[in-house]
């Protein structure tokens, strides 16, 4: 052959290559063209590929060889962690492997945080796998088999089994990620606010309980069924104390000694932490000398002692997962997708604070469902960040995703070509892994006695969230953790502070006569001012009028049956002139009840609007109050309900010469909405601020002094 001939025949082979580059040129210069022309189209762009923001820019001298040491010290622990939490899971221990790798490259391209570390995580792991169970427990996959003496017993296929848990698994996995593009999409982001601090924590930690229990068994070298439902924790239990005598010394021994040894690794990594230049990798070493130990004396066949099993070397093919499941799983879907966003964009607004760069909760929510949605179809379960990753990819030099990408290449590397080293690891050396890990989240313990003193009430919700969380199951328990913790905001609309202003002289400062005395914060001559620091709504207004009449010493009006004239003040109250008299048969007794915002029935010919008229104040001719102030400042929100009540109380004291005005109130354009400023209530009433509105009660008494005089 010719040399013209082997140059046609060889640019004959490279022919589609160039014709794919040049097409790639063309979509290029056509693309950036548009995002020339289109700004719009830009900003989305960025705004969903984060990494188009700071790739272009990325510091090579000053990050590289950070994110490398980063990269590979968070790699090292991503893969037995990643075989650990599968078996939370329920599932094979290599697609353990496959949710180290795929999800952690995505991240790289959607995600906000810098530092945290995507992939497995033993609380998502274990909720997907109670969900996995029940949707293929063991009784669905049982056989029989015949001994050869007429008798049958049953046999469990385990092949099938743990090919439909992963089946499941999958398709859940999906669900999760749709839900979250969608909350995504939508701007839910927000939602994170109504998982306080103390309910993940105490969430979280009841968790970690659950995954401890689940992991006796293959600490014990023992067979127990796996439970789920409410008690799940209690019959776990109960059924490893039963298991006890067929325990595996051997697994045993080995398991203890891979938690010693843990655990004093992890102590010298936090002692010495500024000094060592990488934390030592403890998990990896565990991993290797197990490995090599069961390998080397066939403890499974000697000893029978568990091991990891067949990893197949590889990636499997893409596959779309079975859609037929999904009608039993959206309420799983649902608390796993909650769950999995709370933990991650908690990890990355601590970073995010730390390092002093900002996340975005919808990107999060976006990358998270990417992650989720496209890892299913790749045979992925579902992830979140992992705080032990994270605080040794932030501790290591990680300065960016980088780090997270280098992980996963390196998980890609062990999947590729020496996953099948690890086949002989004995199961009891994943137990221990996951145990000693857990101890960053039973040291959530502690929160409890720094609450009791800052707040009961978050106590309560830590507390509530724990209980609820190990009794009922994570499932139900975050959805009554989440009850009780919107009830707590109730009840602290109920229940707020109500207090009586003073002023700090010569300052034109108001603050609580009682709590500051001592800066001698006193009251203004005929003046009372009345503080409240909640909303007024349907639930709360008749509290926040009864609070009022009894901190500016009114009177109510209600019926005592057939008596006279009563006197009920204190004799304090008396010497000041202010009488608190019932008289008989004129209003229904209502005492400190709320009516809840429902519609109270007119007496007489009273004015409809007037529904809170029941307590009339009857003061006495030498009473000395001329003026009430309302301190509107905390108020942010007020309703029909809440508009009317003090509408009416107004009309109530203007009948005995106690002119009621508002100050500081933020909630013009919703009180005018309300139609508050008709008849006798005008705009005349509101006030800038509380010393503004004395200012204006001082003149108006002074002046209807001079008046009568």
């Amino acid at each position: 052959m010719s040399w013209h001939q082997n140059r046609a025949t060889s640019n004959s082979h490279k022919f589609p290559l160039i014709l794919l580059k040049k097409a790639n040129c063309y979509i290029s210069c056509f693309f950036f063209s548009f995002l020339n022309l289109q700004p719009i189209g830009k900003t989305i762009l960025f705004s969903f590929l984060p990494i188009l923001t700071w790739l272009p820019s990325y510091p090579v001298r000053q990050y590289l060889f950070g994110d490398v040491v980063s990269g590979l010290s968070t790699g090292v622990m991503q893969l037995p962690q990643g075989l650990a939490y599968a078996l939370l899971a329920a599932v094979p221990p290599v697609y353990g492997l496959y949710t180290s790798f795929y999800p952690v490259l995505l991240y790289t391209f959607f995600g906000t945080s810098k530092h945290t570390s995507i992939g497995t995580f033993a609380v998502i792991s274990l909720m997907i796998g109670g969900v996995a169970v029940r949707e293929a427990p063991d009784s669905m996959f049982s056989v029989s088999a015949s001994n050869g003496t007429n008798e049958t017993d049953a046999v469990l296929d385990t092949e099938a089994r743990d090919a439909r848990r992963v089946e499941v698994a999958v398709i859940l996995t999906c669900l999760v990620g749709l839900i979250q593009l969608a909350l995504g999409f939508l701007r839910f982001g927000f939602v994170t606010i109504y998982l306080t601090e103390p309910l993940v924590r105490g969430f979280t930690t009841a968790a970690a309980a659950h995954v401890f229990i689940s992991q006796l068994k293959y600490l014990l070298g023992i067979r127990t069924p796996r439970f789920r439902g409410p008690l799940s924790v209690i019959k776990s239990l109960v059924a490893v104390l039963i298991g006890i005598p067929t325990t595996n010394v051997t697994a045993v021994i080995i398991g203890l000694l891979c938690i010693v040894f843990l655990f004093m690794i992890k102590t010298i990594n936090d002692r010495f932490k500024d000094k060592l230049p990488v934390p030592i990798p403890g998990e990896i070493i565990v991993v290797i000398i197990s490995t090599g130990i069961s390998y080397g004396l066939q403890i499974s066949d000697k000893y029978e002692v568990d091991i990891v099993g067949k990893i197949p070397t590889g990636l499997l093919p893409p596959a779309v997962p079975d859609f037929s499941l999904l009608p039993n799983l959206f309420t799983d879907a649902i608390a796993i997708a909650v769950v999995s966003f709370s933990v991650s964009i908690s990890l990355a607004k601590i970073f995010a604070l730390k390092h002093g760069y900002s996340v975005d909760g919808n990107q999060e929510l976006i990358a998270l469902g990417m992650c989720n949605f496209v890892s299913s179809f790749f045979h992925c379960f579902t992830i979140t960040s992992s705080m032990s990753r994270s605080l040794v990819q932030e501790s290591t030099g990680g300065k960016t995703q980088i780090a997270g990408f280098l992980a996963s290449l390196m998980v890609l590397l062990v999947v590729v070509a020496i996953g099948f080293v690890f086949q002989p690891l004995p199961q009891t050396v994943l137990a221990a892994i996951v145990m000693v890990n857990l101890l960053g989240m039973f040291k959530q313990l502690r929160d409890i006695p720094g609450l009791w003193r800052m707040s009961r009430i978050e106590l309560a919700i830590w507390v509530v969230s724990f209980i609820a969380s190990v009794l009922l199951g994570l499932d139900f328990g975050l959805l009554v953790a989440v009850g009780f913790a919107i009830l707590t905001v109730i009840y602290r609309t109920q229940s707020p502070k109500k207090i009586i202003l003073g002023e700090i002289p010569n300052t034109g400062l108001y603050c609580d006569v009682d709590e500051y005395a001592e800066v001698m914060a006193s009251e203004c001559t005929g003046i009372k001012i009345f503080h409240s620091n909640t909303s007024i709504y349907f639930a709360n207004s008749d509290l926040y009028i009864n609070a009022l009449r009894k901190k500016v010493n009114s009177f109510w009006l209600s019926a005592g049956g057939n008596s006279n004239l009563r006197p009920l003040c204190p004799k304090a109250d008396l010497e000041q002139g202010v009488t608190e008299m019932i008289l008989s048969g004129s209003a229904p007794q209502l005492d400190d009840e709320q009516t809840n915002g429902k519609a109270v029935e007119p007496l007489g010919d009273s004015d409809p609007e007037d529904t809170h008229n029941l307590h009339k104040p009857l003061l006495q001719e030498n009473i000395n109050i001329h003026s009430i102030i309302l301190d509107f400042s905390a108020v942010n929100f007020i309703d029909s309900v809440g508009a009317k009540a003090i509408k009416s109380v107004m009309k109530e004291y203007a009948e005995v010469d106690v002119q009621i005005v508002l100050a500081g109130c933020p909630l013009l354009a919703d009180l005018r909405r309300l139609q508050f400023f008709e008849g006798t209530v005008t705009l005349d009433l509101l006030f800038p601020s509380i010393h503004d509105a004395v200012l204006h009660s001082m003149v108006i008494s002074t002046l209807t002094l001079q008046d009568t005089t």
